[in-house]
């Protein structure tokens, strides 16, 4: 099989994220003597600075970890709950009926900064100077701008000149987005950075006074009060079409903090797959694979059509079950053991037949009957098959829906999310997926150079329902980074930017590996697709039942067979789809792969 690039393979340490500069800063931490969870944060920090399209300070980190001392995989939550102010009565008193996909309302607490200082403190051992240091320089002395930055900017060029003007002085030049290749530069970014530093230095020497002190100054000091005020202040156009004011205070940053959870797990063919629990998206593959597990993948071609066409209908009932079932745990009880038990699994598993399903199904765990928001519901016409789930059969009404999926409204256009796996020779073991605080989803705080995400997009603005906006609240969030054992031992961390294709292209990559043998770099290299059949998690949350986009370099029968099936099938341009990233621990070998659609991912290490 030919591929653009090798397996990485070393016995030292490796480092994998969507950014070259990522992955080199990381891995030259290690080569300093860091661990692998000094080299995923200092990866981390500059995918702030270089992938500004795609996260930043003001967004959110689930991390995935594996410390070697303990022997335990633990998860650190660093998704932001929803602010006080965030209530349904609110939103619906400024005449919405959807969470905006973009601007002040769209906003969280941000987590990703607390979540690299909880790992830090409990787990790195460099000083915290190394970890931010490379993300100031990138951000003060500049970067080369790559294509998928210049295309995201290029997309909200108009609506930053005329509505965003902080943005617009930070990411415009003479109105344009700046060329691809050119240096850029956020020294305002740096300027934030560099206090943050600052202030944690003029707590001592020792390096966890220094986290904390960095911690106070982010949730208790000068950025949380520069967030509080930016938000109370101006109203700002969002992809409603009107102008409102952000409800994040100083007090919503000042009364949170990360903290560790235990993960979901699922067993499969002698792998141990480990996921966040439901605030994040990651039971979806989990589900997947526990419907797929009564088929024999292996004697399908891993680019063929019965393939392709049992991952497509397995998604479709999962991320079914996402919509009914999915939310924050500490508030909605999410029957997790029961969407994973083979009890509940066969019945689903038999729903999948030879032709292509244009039904939206959520199954009914333990009786419970499937409840969906009206926004659904009648966006999507799906009442007569929940009464049928209700009634103890699976839902079978078609669906309708419009919409190009994460393109928002009025030039708002959805960022996208960033990707860090990393290795160490202790064993130790991150994936990690920040995402949030792109440059496109909120206007630029100008004092700190960085603005909100806007995660809060996928709440309902409706009571009562699994992922309903309340205070406090986490958002059933799409974001997914996966560690998986082998016959027990530590072994492999992946995952995949991507919003709904996250636990898509991840699931193809992962059985690619595990039923046919292929490598990392093979698996990753080989055509994926995205199915779009349920409502998308983006703003305006629209679905395509029964569509599908398939990368062109997959074959022309493969691609006319599932037409023939009943899919409605778009093949899309040849690496054009998916992000993924992944390390491993094989033995004494450390391998690692990274994607080279776009051309800037990579995987390092020795």
């Amino acid at each position: 099989m030919f591929i653009t690039r090798p397996e990485i393979k070393g016995n030292f340490g490796v480092v994998a994220s969507t950014h070259w500069l990522g992955s080199t800063v990381g891995f030259g931490v290690m080569e300093r003597g860091g661990n692998a969870f000094d080299a995923a944060a200092a990866t981390a920090f500059t995918l702030q600075v270089v992938e500004p399209n795609q996260n930043g300070l003001g967004g959110d980190a689930p991390i995935v970890f594996r410390d070697a001392k303990s022997g335990r995989v633990q998860v650190i939550c660093g998704q932001g709950p929803a602010p006080a102010g965030a209530t349904i009565a609110h939103y619906r008193s400024l005449g919405l009926e959807l969470v905006p996909g973009a601007g002040l309302l769209a906003a969280v607490i941000p987590g990703a900064f607390d979540a690299w200082m909880l790992l830090l403190r409990d787990h790195g051992t460099v000083a915290l100077r190394e970890v931010i240091g490379p993300a100031i320089h990138y951000a003060r002395h500049g970067y080369p701008v790559g294509k998928v930055m210049n295309g995201a900017i290029q997309k909200v060029e108009r609506l930053f000149a005329e509505a965003w003007p902080t943005s617009a002085a930070l990411y415009l030049k003479d109105g344009k987005a700046p060329e691809i290749g050119t240096l850029f530069r956020n020294e305002r970014l740096a300027d934030t950075y560099e206090r943050l530093l600052t202030e944690a230095e003029a707590a001592g020497a020792d390096r966890v006074r220094q986290i904390e002190a960095a911690r106070k100054a982010y949730y208790q000091g000068f950025v949380a009060d520069a967030i509080g005020r930016f938000s109370a202040g101006e109203p700002w156009l969002d992809s409603s079409g009107a102008r409102h004011r952000g409800v994040v205070t100083a007090s919503d940053l000042a009364g949170w903090r990360a903290t560790y959870e235990a993960p979901i797990s699922y067993d499969y063919h002698g792998y141990t797959v480990f996921k966040t629990r439901p605030w994040g998206q990651g039971l979806v593959f989990l589900q997947q694979l526990a419907l797929l597990k009564g088929m024999d993948l292996a004697r399908m071609s891993p680019d063929g059509p019965d393939f392709v066409h049992a991952l497509v209908e397995a998604s479709k009932l999962a991320f079914a079950d996402r919509e009914a079932w999915y939310g924050d745990p500490d508030f909605v009880d999410v029957p997790v053991d029961a969407l994973l038990s083979e009890t509940y699994n066969a019945p689903r598993r038999r729903l999948i037949g030879r032709e292509a399903s244009l039904e939206f199904r959520p199954g009914s765990p333990l009786g419970r009957a499937p409840r969906l928001p009206r926004a659904i519901t009648e966006h999507h016409k799906l009442a007569a098959g929940l009464a049928a789930a209700a009634a103890g059969e699976p839902g079978r009404l078609a669906s309708a829906g419009t919409g190009e999926p994460n393109l928002a409204k009025r030039g708002v256009v959805a960022g996208d999310t960033v990707h860090v796996d990393a290795i160490d020779r202790w064993g130790n073991m991150v994936a990690a997926m920040p995402s949030g605080g792109w440059l496109q989803s909120s206007p630029a705080i100008p004092e700190l150079g960085f603005c909100l995400g806007s995660r809060a997009q996928m709440f309902w603005l409706e009571e009562g329902y699994a992922s309903s906006l309340a205070p406090g609240r986490r958002p059933r969030s799409t974001l997914t980074p996966g560690i998986a054992y082998r016959n027990g031992e530590p072994y492999l961390a992946f995952g995949s930017p991507g919003g709904d294709g996250q636990d898509q292209w991840a699931l193809q990559f992962f059985l690619r590996h595990v039923h046919h043998g292929l490598n990392l770099q093979e698996a990753i290299e080989q055509p994926h697709w995205q199915s779009f059949h349920w409502p998308d998690s983006f703003y305006p949350r629209d679905s395509s039942p029964g569509a599908m986009t398939i990368e062109g370099n997959a074959s022309a029968e493969t691609v006319a067979e599932l037409a023939r099936r009943g899919h409605k099938v778009t093949r899309g341009e040849p690496w054009s789809v998916s992000r993924l990233i992944a390390a491993a621990k094989d033995g004494p070998w450390l391998k690692a792969a990274a994607n080279p659609r776009n051309m800037q991912a990579y995987a390092v290490g020795r």
